[in-house]
């Protein structure tokens, strides 16, 4: 098994930090309309991830024009988990060899709070493995997200505290103001998105179904899929990572899929890649297979 390397912990401080500024809740109070915000503000970040960052950055699981892609880009930036190159990268070598000893956030090989977090704290998961993502260096703006991977956070939580501000100011009734906006729909709600995304490597690799016979231990999840809009369907996806739809059946929900119909219906994306008919067949939990 590969050295798992150590924590830089001077090198995470800025998400310890993150985590720390949640308390300043007490501070700040709360609002209807920063609740509101900090619920719309997640569910955007969370489309720019499992719609960009994983089916399309990771698995060009379907088409997209430049000017959608860098958007797509930057709002799976703003989620602040780094670039999208990097995390196509990383994602990428999971596939490869998912729940083996090189897979550097296997629940089976390391444990769950390193799968879940402690992984991306290495030196060694700091770094880009440029040539798995050969795609994507020809493209100066995604570079440059990737180069300054801060910067749509930042303009994020300072587009929060205008808009706090703003409302403090046109709507004194709604009691909000900056720096609890700030709180509510920047800071918890990245902390959130961080924890929700983090699960699907620790926990969707041991709790949930498996209806497809994987050589890794990925597993389907209701309750992951509904607050990641379909990312719970993990052990879907693992069987056919290439489609743009995780949810396989028709019961089980998959928001970000049903977001990217609308924007294909809009022209905004194409050649969504289907599920085929082979791979539901394949569904070892169906009654004729059971029989």
């Amino acid at each position: 098994m590969p050295c798992k390397g150590r924590v830089e912990w001077l090198r995470i401080t800025p998400f310890l930090l993150l985590h720390a500024t949640c308390l300043f809740v007490f501070v700040v109070g709360w609002s209807w309309a920063a609740i509101a915000v900090a619920i719309v503000v997640y569910f955007a970040r969370v489309f720019g991830l499992t719609a960009f960052y994983h089916r399309y950055f990771s698995h060009r699981a379907f088409k997209t024009g430049r000017i959608i892609q860098f958007l797509g880009a930057l709002l799976g930036n703003s989620a602040a988990q780094r670039g999208p190159i990097w995390w196509a990268a990383h994602h990428r070598r999971h596939h490869r060899s998912a729940d083996q000893p090189d897979d550097i956030h296997s629940p089976e090989q390391h444990g769950f709070w390193w799968s879940h977090m402690l992984w991306f704290t290495t030196r060694e998961a700091y770094t880009t493995d440029r040539h798995i993502v050969k795609d994507w260096l020809k493209y100066p703006e995604l570079r440059f997200l990737d180069r300054f991977d801060l910067l749509a956070p930042a303009l994020l939580a300072a587009s929060m505290f205008g808009l706090g501000e703003l409302l403090r100011l046109v709507w004194p009734a709604s009691n909000c103001n900056g720096w609890q906006m700030i709180i509510w729909g920047f800071v918890i709600s990245t902390v959130l998105l961080y924890h929700v995304t983090f699960a699907i490597n620790s926990l969707a690799h041991k709790y949930g179904t498996r209806p497809y016979e994987t050589p890794d231990n990925s597993r389907n999840n209701a309750w992951l899929a509904l607050i990641t809009f379909g990312e719970g369907w993990h052990n879907n996806h693992h069987f056919f990572p290439k489609s743009a739809r995780q949810g396989f059946r028709w019961w089980q929900v998959d928001v970000s899929y049903y977001l990217l119909v609308l924007m294909s219906w809009l022209g905004l994306v194409w050649d969504l890649k289907p599920v085929p008919a082979r791979v539901i067949a394949t569904d070892v939990s169906l009654p004729e297979r059971s029989a």
